[in-house]
């Protein structure tokens, strides 16, 4: 079979399995996920085995010891990876719920319920955890999954697809409702990108490149985002102390993450006051401040800032500053250079709070909290299989209920049209 003719396989498969996975009772779908959790602590050896033979290649290939360290495994992260499973089979299973329900004037009654997606295509880099934690989430919420990792991981997760796939085949669960694409060859993902009557969905996790080339090649619709340019404006009215300690952590907890922070918008107002304690806060943690004139009159240490500075993702210890006449202008900046990922304000005023959280236009707004916070397990969601900055089907963190849409269901006693 060709590659064309595989990929066509391997969807149309995933596509009948999705029917009987939607009518798993939660417990049946709860205990899959235990005992894939126990099937990978216990072929761990075999786990880190299979991941040597990608470590050797990636050396061979010349990876960044960044990109050796996120694809590597060993017994802490197989152990991370099964405790993951038994984070998502405690979640509540959103399949099945209805959530609203009333009646018509003759008396029908008429109410939405969640239902799976259906099929979801996950495109991803590097981290073979990903093969787990994305498997997890769409077959808890009653979805088949087709998953096509990174070259750079093909023996890794080759390793923990297949002993997933054991345990659904000892508990008579379908295991084409979770499906590898098993070979590296680009025209894996392509053919997958194009079977848009058998995949109800594509999530690309990975860099920019990834999901844009799968955004320009897919004919199923992408969730999806880019990047994060989060930004953090400091009102008039703000708690230094307060903002210098959430400034410094969005920052520089993980630097390297979407919701780190990128770009400082302090009003005018407070300027004097707040600049000269954050910036050296910032100094302090090692981060290099670019700024416009009138933030380098009060932290004459920053770099002269560009044009380019407003709308970059440094993804490392760099931070685009600038002061701003006021809330107007901070979220007027926002509006046009942000990525509709995670803004925050920093301010003690009831009103320019609400006002901010009204008007900027992006997934998660914060008040009085580090734009780190963006995350579907600090969300409370438990889990998310990413975060998406498309407002169809989803904005923000995609965790369970995310990866479910509703259908209308109908009761009657009788009723006809007229």
């Amino acid at each position: 079979m060709t590659i064309a003719e595989q990929v066509a396989t391997i969807a149309h498969n995933a596509r009948q399995a999705s029917f009987a996975l939607a009518r798993l009772s939660t417990s049946a779908k709860n205990e899959m996920l235990l005992q894939m959790a126990h099937g990978l602590e216990a072929g761990a050896t075999h786990l880190i085995a299979e991941n040597a033979k990608d470590l050797a290649s990636g050396r061979e290939k010349g990876l960044s010891e960044a990109m050796l360290d996120r694809l590597m495994l060993n017994d802490t992260r197989v152990r991370a990876m099964a405790d993951a499973l038994r984070e998502v089979a405690a979640l509540p299973d959103p399949v099945g719920e209805v959530t609203k329900m009333w009646k018509r004037p003759n008396g029908i009654m008429v109410g939405k319920m969640r239902i799976p997606l259906g099929v979801i295509g996950i495109v991803y880099e590097s981290r073979p955890n990903v093969t787990a934690d994305a498997a997890a989430l769409c077959l808890k919420s009653g979805n088949a999954v087709v998953l096509r990792g990174g070259s750079e991981a093909i023996h890794s997760n080759r390793a923990i697809a297949a002993i997933l796939q054991g345990v659904m085949r000892q508990l008579t669960i379908p295991e084409a409702a979770l499906s590898l694409i098993p070979f590296i060859e680009r025209e894996g993902v392509l053919e997958m990108l194009k079977q848009e009557e058998l995949i109800d969905l594509i999530i690309p996790r990975g860099g920019e490149s990834l999901i844009r080339f799968v955004v320009e090649n897919s004919r199923i619709p992408v969730i999806k985002h880019y990047k994060g340019v989060c930004h953090a404006f400091v009102d008039a009215s703000a708690d230094v102390e307060m903002a210098s300690r959430i400034i410094v952590n969005a920052k520089t907890q993980r630097p390297g993450v979407c919701n780190a922070l990128e770009t400082l918008l302090v009003h005018r107002d407070a300027a004097a006051r707040c600049i000269p304690p954050i910036a050296k806060a910032l100094a302090e943690a090692g981060v290099e401040l670019r700024g416009d004139e009138a933030f380098r009159q009060y932290a004459p240490q920053a770099k002269a800032a560009t044009d380019e500075d407003w709308a970059a993702e440094y993804l490392e210890l760099i931070l685009a500053c600038k002061v701003v006449a006021d809330m107007d202008a901070a979220i007027a900046h926002i509006n046009r250079y942000g990525s509709l990922h995670s803004e925050a304000i920093i301010t003690s005023d009831y009103g320019n709070a609400q006002r901010f959280i009204r008007e900027v236009n992006s997934s998660c707004v914060l008040v009085n909290a580090s734009t780190r916070f963006n995350d579907g397990g600090q969300l409370g969601l438990g889990a998310e299989i990413g975060i998406s900055t498309t407002k169809l089907h989803s904005f923000g963190p995609m965790g369970l209920e995310d990866l479910t849409t509703t259908k209308f269901i109908v009761y009657g006693d009788g009723q006809v049209r007229g």
